[in-house]
């Protein structure tokens, strides 16, 4: 490997490459300026199994080959050339390489050091979309992969269920990065107005403590009702001052517990004064660190569902889980499903019990369960339907009930609905594998799963024992 000086045509062999070719100029030419050209010669490796990944490697011109080592034999993963990216993308959570990359031969990449992520975010939007839209595209290729391999080796089923679950974070990165980028555009022209403000320092230190108190203040658990009335206060109030948009503000501030006397702190710090300035900029602000957030839960649970391939295959081997509170894990799927349940006007009702005791379990696996049968009662459900998730102890048991008003399982199918590749959804809508692999998984963790149903009524019941 060689450090190797920037040829002055560099920028147009980037430019035609499918994932730079929407970016202006000035975007290409920040990130070679922040990268490193480097040379590997034939066969040099250009990253290793257990080698820190801390690089994005963008392949300008050459070749190399992945090679996978299985058990005592290498397996060939294919050839990639130029313009393939390899190494880490922005969002991903990858440590280190698994697999060994060697240049077949002589090889020419642009190498851009993670630290420079967070800068491209606020330089290049662009960039950043297409760059995780290549690492949902690398996901995917990823998983059929892994899916045509473990079929050959009677497994296929387990790879099938992983590519189901990596659809509801995947899309979920690729939906908020869309909605980052509108807000953005919208970025310059709210600049534009706070810079023709006259605010004191003093105020303007005083409006941003407010809004990191909020960001740094736990999000709260509202009911609907409560969520409902803290609404109608805020736009009541945004409509008293004449502020545009208030349908949006007030939602983005509920999000973050904003309440009418925060809004009177602010009203009374700047004198009434700009109000549709300061109000519309702090809702961007808060609603870019919603989004931002979101896309680092939906990447994290990427990466847990990708480490579970070796659980999943070795499910027979005694492994060390840790203590964890299952509510924590059924918030954290609902967030993931928060859009598939705005779509479909889907209220969630939650009556969680108190002092619920923590089990031994595997967090990532039991996201899977909670993911999979709330995907299936929110397909089940039409608009405007209820889920309800319950959890209770029992003697020496802990209790989770997640129940939807659909039409119900029919009589004829309800034993089958555990069985492998078995669904009732059309083609290419479904895998047939959700609910045996979370059969699997809740077996794995020594617990049990029921369903009870009838039309407007369904309930799967999953217990765990207290260890």
């Amino acid at each position: 490997m060689h450090l190797i000086e920037k040829t002055p045509g560099l920028i147009d062999q980037i430019r035609s490459f499918d994932v730079f070719q929407n970016l202006p100029d000035v975007d290409l030419e920040w990130l070679i300026e922040r990268s490193d050209y480097l040379l590997y010669k034939e066969g040099e490796e250009l990253f290793y199994p257990g080698k820190q990944v801390v690089n994005m490697q963008v392949i300008v011109d050459g070749e190399y080959i992945t090679r996978f080592k299985q058990g005592n034999e290498y397996r060939e993963l294919g050839t990639w050339g130029t313009g393939t990216l390899t190494g880490l993308l922005p969002f991903s959570r990858m440590k280190e390489a698994m697999a060994t990359g060697t240049a077949l031969r002589d090889t020419y990449v642009l190498e851009l050091h993670k630290k420079h992520f967070t800068e491209m975010v606020t330089v290049s939007y662009e960039m950043t979309q297409n760059l995780v839209g290549e690492m949902s595209d690398r996901i995917r290729d990823f998983t059929a992969t892994r899916l045509q391999n473990e079929k050959l080796m009677s497994l296929g089923k387990l790879s099938a269920g992983l590519a189901h679950e990596l659809n509801n974070p995947a899309a979920s990165i690729v939906r908020n990065v869309e909605e980052l980028y509108q807000r953005t555009h919208q970025t310059p022209e709210r600049f534009k107005r706070i810079m023709t403000m006259r605010v004191t320092p003093e105020q303007t230190d005083q409006i941003i403590a407010i809004l990191f108190s909020k960001i740094n203040t736990p999000r709260p658990e509202l009911t609907l009702m409560q969520r409902e009335s803290l609404k109608d206060d805020l736009l009541d109030w945004l409509e008293d001052q004449e502020v545009e948009n208030a349908e949006t503000i007030a939602e983005t501030f509920v999000d973050f517990g904003m309440t009418e006397a925060d809004l009177e702190k602010i009203h009374d710090i700047v004198d009434g004064k700009h109000l549709d300035s300061i109000l519309p900029w702090l809702e961007g602000t808060l609603s870019l660190e919603m989004l931002v957030g979101e896309i680092q839960e939906a990447s994290g649970r990427i990466a847990a569902l990708i480490n579970s391939i070796k659980s999943y295959s070795h499910m027979d081997r005694s492994k060390d889980g840790e203590k964890i509170d299952l509510q924590e894990g059924i918030i954290t799927t609902l967030t993931m499903l928060k859009h598939q349940l705005k779509t479909k006007s889907i209220v969630v009702k939650k009556e969680f019990g108190e002092n619920l005791p923590k089990i031994l379990a595997f967090p990532g696996e039991l996201n899977q369960v909670w993911t999979n049968l709330m995907d299936n009662a929110i397909d089940a459900m039409d608009e405007g339907g209820v889920l309800n998730i319950k959890t209770y102890t029992k003697r020496d048991r802990v209790f989770v009930e997640i129940t939807d008003n659909g039409p119900g399982i029919p009589d004829e199918i309800k034993s089958k609905i555990f069985d492998p590749f078995f669904t009732t959804k059309s083609i290419g809508k479904g895998t047939g594998l959700g609910l045996e692999v979370v059969r699997r998984i809740v077996e794995h963790h020594k617990g049990s799963i029921e369903v009870d149903s009838e039309p407007g009524n369904t309930t799967f019941t999953v217990c765990f024992p207290v260890e």
